[in-house]
């Protein structure tokens, strides 16, 4: 039923899902996916998402805004997926690449260029690329970017230190470039992220 349409499932899924049906476009990101008969969402929360958006196709926003707070709910959740997600998932078939990664997770505080990933991995920058690729799915820069922005998410949820504290911490260059980084990777606002986790 759904070989060539896009769908989504829980995000420690998707990889699942993909694997073994390789004709769905599996998007783990987001919280639902409609495709007119067919409808997929993300998990338990995320299927009362999509009970909104129905309830908005068929009867109105006027409707699914009175759902909604019914439900004592948000009538649409900012982000997706990726702000719930606190460990990026690799695959099994990353042991040649496993003290690297360990070594940048100690590390992602410093500035790291592409030539010092590649000398503590003893690789060539070419190799080191073509590795990061086949195992964990992003080259070592992005990795070591999905690693900081894991890291500021525990931070924001954990702590009380300021954005531009967390920035340094995670080894930004910049508070503004934190931001834009965070927000391209979790799908919201370091703000918004905090004030989701932490009560008031």
């Amino acid at each position: 039923m759904l070989d060539g349409l896009r769908a989504t499932t829980h995000w420690l899924l998707a990889e699942e899902l993909q694997k073994r049906h390789p004709d769905i476009q599996v998007d783990p990101n987001v919280l639902y996916v409609d495709n007119g008969q067919i409808l997929t969402s993300a998990g338990a929360a995320a299927g009362l998402d999509l009970c909104l958006h129905m309830i908005k196709l068929d009867y109105g926003a006027a409707i699914a805004a009175h759902s909604a707070r019914l439900a004592v709910m948000s009538l649409e959740r900012r982000g997706g997926q990726a702000q719930f997600i606190v460990n990026d998932r690799i695959s099994h078939d990353h042991r040649s690449l496993g003290p690297v990664l360990e070594w940048m997770e100690k590390t992602l505080h410093r500035s790291l260029k592409l030539e010092e990933i590649a000398e503590n991995a003893r690789l060539s920058k070419r190799t080191l690329n073509r590795r990061f690729l086949e195992q964990v799915g992003y080259p070592p820069i992005q990795w070591l970017l999905r690693l900081r922005m894991r890291r500021a998410q525990h931070l924001l949820a954990n702590t009380s230190n300021s954005i531009e504290r967390i920035a340094s911490q995670v080894g930004a260059a910049s508070p503004a470039v934190f931001r834009k980084h965070f927000r391209r990777i979790v799908g919201t606002s370091p703000q918004e992220y905090r004030r989701s986790w932490v009560s008031d």
